[in-house]
């Protein structure tokens, strides 16, 4: 249950991505700088009842109208304060309680928008000029001018053929100049990998969809903002032994491990196929996926990060399917207590979505890294790196929007890094750091546990340092 506290940053979220006003804008009207409301939003102060006050009084509402939830508060919300219907919107609204909201008792109450049925997967082709249907209160309103999802022809010959065709024509246009070849490469890496994919997509079982409407919970708090999804980054030393190494008691060699192709290794995973639809209670369906609002539970071992990595606060958050995952496994093997589920927002899902063109990249990956072919390494890298980077909300990518995908595939990487430091520490390897997407740091053989070299399934050794030393 979210405190009063956190259900009143929720809806002041929600207030300001829709009448679209700035924390400083927002800040002036009552009273208040830039850094005190953004500390008031982030939970480093409280909001005061007097602010509560000059809120609702800013926004044109009732104080208890304001308290009373993200969801009844945008209700209340004059129609004058509201973006023009030709302008694309998205209010992300926290869970309302549970019944009607009471009336709204001083503003015009918006008529809300009905709840609709989402089907298993979306159509083949949306059409640019049919409005989408109205989303359920707790998601985002969607732009009506959605591009329509382009038709795939089959590839004329097997995938990593795309890949390889490019770099050879790379080539002959830069006259064998490698350095040029690989600027051109990198600089259309977007396109391309978007093209690689839609080839990977054709006789595929499912139709996913390239531009669902996107759930409220989302959407960027700001422009230049996050969301609100917690994607499990690590940043995490063993404590205790550090504490012993700088106390002179001890000295350990330690291995800093570099996972390869962390990204392009994380593609495998489990992607939603259609739009997001909201559901509660404490309940995982592993033919679904999405993101969840969990209660993670208490961390029991303290020799392991927990696969929330680096977060501090307590209380529940939202977290993605793979971190959901790997905290029922972890409660599975007794590391941890249950997580427990109070919302989720999910589709149908597959763990096959990127997996042919995965396949086509490790190919050509392993190929080039065999023939010390740095060109086309490079090239590789820059595709499904920055088809990651670029699937959620980018300028970069015009052809999808699927940040609930982006979220998935960098938490997937972030547990395939914690499922390496658990490797380790059930061989009998010391886990002395877990950082960013790609290292680990170990204490003993861990050449008898992971295999060497620059393999999708192998690890290099970057650094070799000692613990108590002259670090």
């Amino acid at each position: 249950m979210m405190s009063t506290e956190e259900t009143l940053r929720l809806t002041v979220a929600a207030l300001m991505q829709l009448t679209r006003e700035r924390q400083p804008d927002v800040a002036a009207a009552i009273g208040l700088t830039q850094p005190q409301l953004s500390r008031r939003q982030s939970g480093k102060s409280a909001w005061t009842l007097t602010d509560c006050d000059r809120l609702a009084a800013h926004w044109g509402m009732s104080t208890l109208d304001l308290l009373a939830g993200p969801t009844h508060a945008v209700g209340c919300l004059s129609a004058a304060r509201r973006p023009t219907a030709d302008a694309q919107a998205a209010v992300p609204l926290a869970p309302s309680a549970p019944g009607p909201p009471a009336p709204c008792s001083a503003a015009p109450t918006a008529t809300p928008a009905p709840a609709e049925t989402a089907p298993a997967a979306a159509p083949a082709a949306l059409a640019s000029s049919a409005a989408p249907a109205p989303a359920p209160a707790l998601a985002a309103v969607a732009s009506s001018a959605v591009p329509r999802t382009p038709r795939r022809a089959a590839p004329a010959g097997p995938l990593p053929d795309l890949i390889r065709d490019r770099v050879v024509a790379a080539l002959t246009e830069a006259g064998g100049d490698a350095d040029v070849a690989q600027a051109a490469l990198i600089k259309r890496a977007v396109p391309d990998v978007m093209a690689l994919f839609a080839a990977s997509r054709v006789g595929g079982r499912y139709e996913h969809s390239e531009f669902p409407p996107t759930a409220g919970i989302l959407q960027k708090r700001s422009q230049k903002g996050a969301d609100a999804i917690w994607e499990g980054r690590p940043k995490w030393r063993s404590a205790d032994l550090h504490r012993a190494a700088r106390a002179g008691h001890i000295t350990v060699d330690v291995t800093a491990l570099d996972m390869n192709a962390a990204y392009l290794a994380a593609l495998k995973t489990w992607l939603p196929i259609g739009k997001l639809t909201h559901s509660e209670g404490d309940h995982h369906d592993p033919k679904r996926s999405g993101v969840h609002l969990v209660d993670p539970g208490e961390w029991l071992t303290p020799d392991l990060p927990s696969p929330l990595g680096s977060r501090q606060e307590p209380g529940p958050l939202w977290i993605t399917e793979p971190t959901l995952r790997a905290l029922i496994r972890c409660a599975g093997m007794d590391l941890c207590t249950p997580p427990k589920i109070m919302e989720s927002w999910t589709s149908g899902a597959s763990e096959g979505l990127l997996e042919k063109m995965r396949r086509a990249l490790v190919t050509v990956r392993d190929e080039a890294i065999a023939n010390n072919d740095e060109v086309t390494t490079e090239y590789v890298k820059s595709m499904y790196s920055k088809f990651v980077s670029t699937i959620g909300e980018s300028a970069a990518n015009r052809e999808i929007r699927r940040p609930d995908w982006m979220h998935i595939i960098r938490s997937q990487a972030f547990v395939n890094l914690w499922l390496k430091a658990h490797k380790a520490h059930k061989a009998g390897l010391t886990v002395v750091q877990v950082s960013g997407t790609d290292e680990l740091h170990v204490s003993g053989n861990w050449q008898a546990v992971f295999p060497e070299g620059r393999g999708l399934s192998q690890v290099k050794a970057k650094n070799i340092y000692t613990l108590g030393g002259d670090e």
